[in-house]
This record gives C-alpha cells, sequence and structure tokens, in this order.
C-alpha cells in the first residue's frame, strides 16, 4: 500500500485529500471518503488505510481545506459549525473528488463509490442523489433532516432522496440520538416509494458513531464488524472488486 498527501482543484481553490493505494498493478475500484464534523484525523485516514487494505483506492477528503479543521468547545458549537457550512459548496467539492479519483490512472472510473460517516454520511448521501459518476455509497449514521432550510440548507437529505442514483446501504444506530428512528423509516418508505436500489440497517445497542473505535463512549465492537462486513460485501458487488 501507498499513502500520500493530494490535492486538487475545484473554481480556482486547491483542496487537499489523503490517498490510499492497494499494492499491484491494473485498476482498481475508487473510493471517496468523508469524514465527521471534526475533519480528516487520524482515525479517517486509518479508515482510509483499512479501505486500501481491501483493494480499493480511497481518497479521504479534506472538507475544510479552505478555513482549516475546527476545534468546537461543545456539541451546541459542533451543530452551529454544520448549520452553517454551505452544502452547495460541499457537494461541488465532492463532485470535484469524484472527477479527480475517476481520472487517476490507477482508478476504474466506471467503478467509483462514496462512503461517509456522521456528517460525512449525510453528504454520502446527498452526493449520491446530485452528483454524477459514483456507482454505489454506503453512509454511516448521516443525519437525515434539516430542522430548518434556507439558502445555506436548500434541501435536505429527506428532500433529495427521491433522486438517488447509485445503489445505496445505510447504517444506523437504533439509540442515535441525533437521528430519529422515524427519519430512518421515512428514507426506507421514500426509497421503497421511488422503487431505488438499497438497505438499511439499524443495529440495536449502538448509537451515533457506533464504527469510531477512537471513541469508547460510542464504539460497539459487534455493530462496527457486523456494518463493515457489509460495507465490503456491498461495495465488492456494486464496483466489481475482483
Amino acid at each position: 500500500m501507498t499513502t500520500s498527501d493530494v490535492t486538487f482543484t475545484r473554481a480556482g481553490d486547491t483542496l487537499k485529500a489523503y490517498a490510499a493505494c492497494p499494492d499491484g498493478t491494473g485498476k482498481r475500484p475508487g473510493l471517496v471518503l468523508i469524514p465527521d464534523v471534526r475533519g480528516l484525523s487520524e482515525h479517517y485516514r486509518d479508515v482510509a488505510r483499512r479501505f486500501a487494505g481491501e483493494g480499493y483506492f480511497t481518497l479521504a477528503v479534506d472538507l475544510y481545506s479552505r478555513e482549516g479543521t475546527p476545534e468546537f468547545a461543545d456539541m451546541p458549537a459542533v451543530f452551529r459549525w454544520m448549520r452553517q457550512l454551505p452544502d452547495t459548496r460541499i457537494l461541488s467539492d465532492l463532485g470535484s473528488a469524484v472527477g479527480y479519483l475517476a481520472g487517476r490512472p490507477e482508478v476504474d472510473a466506471a467503478a467509483v463509490g462514496i462512503t461517509g460517516y456522521c456528517m460525512g454520511g449525510q453528504y454520502a448521501l446527498m452526493a449520491a442523489c446530485v452528483v454524477p459518476g459514483i456507482s454505489a455509497c454506503v453512509s454511516w449514521y448521516g443525519i437525515l433532516r434539516y430542522a430548518e432550510k434556507d439558502a445555506v440548507k436548500p434541501a435536505s437529505p429527506l428532500d433529495l432522496a427521491p433522486e438517488l442514483g447509485c445503489p445505496y446501504l445505510g447504517l444506523f444506530g437504533e439509540d442515535d440520538a441525533i437521528i430519529p428512528l422515524g427519519d430512518v423509516e421515512e428514507l426506507r418508505a421514500i426509497l421503497t416509494r421511488e422503487g431505488k436500489r438499497f438497505e438499511i440497517v439499524t443495529y440495536p445497542g449502538a448509537g451515533h458513531a457506533f464504527f469510531n473505535d477512537t471513541r469508547q463512549d460510542a464504539y460497539r465492537p459487534e455493530a462496527a464488524k457486523d456494518a463493515w462486513g457489509r460495507t465490503l460485501e456491498f461495495f465488492a458487488a456494486r464496483l466489481r472488486i475482483r
């Protein structure tokens, strides 16, 4: 495996990312990885390496390439920060990340997936609805509904869900204090009604961030293991891992 910090551009801005490339020759599937609200930490670099170890050229994007990684005093500060992030900018950045990854000589441009965690899970689903060139999406406990909508947040993930453009796997904790199960069931109903290809899994006894093994307050090993296995099976079937 080779790893490196890389950059790509969008509208004159330089965007940063961490790339993890599997060993071997020939083209392989690509995967855009979106971290949680706290940014591109060592944890998500490690997750990128885990995916690379399974055969994916993985690009973990730094959504805060312009302003730098924020520091939060408390959870209200986290929610204020997310509330002011402009969705149009984030989704355009992710579109550029997909394009950059598809253009890499090591990557099969027809086999690019996207995944994300927490806020990254939210944007992974949204990108799968509006960004072309994505062949599969796995969203880990991504927020589904906005309390308010405006020019910064014009449409929630639930609003965009009817436009889902690829197979989708949604992974949620039944005890998540941030994402009500009612929202998860509404997503299921929308995707069923629209005839989309999807799977949604909820884990009893798991809350938000249950995959994050650097947070012992949140980490749930059994749920994390099952969700990781499902994710690998899902991507393998849709991104043609051989």
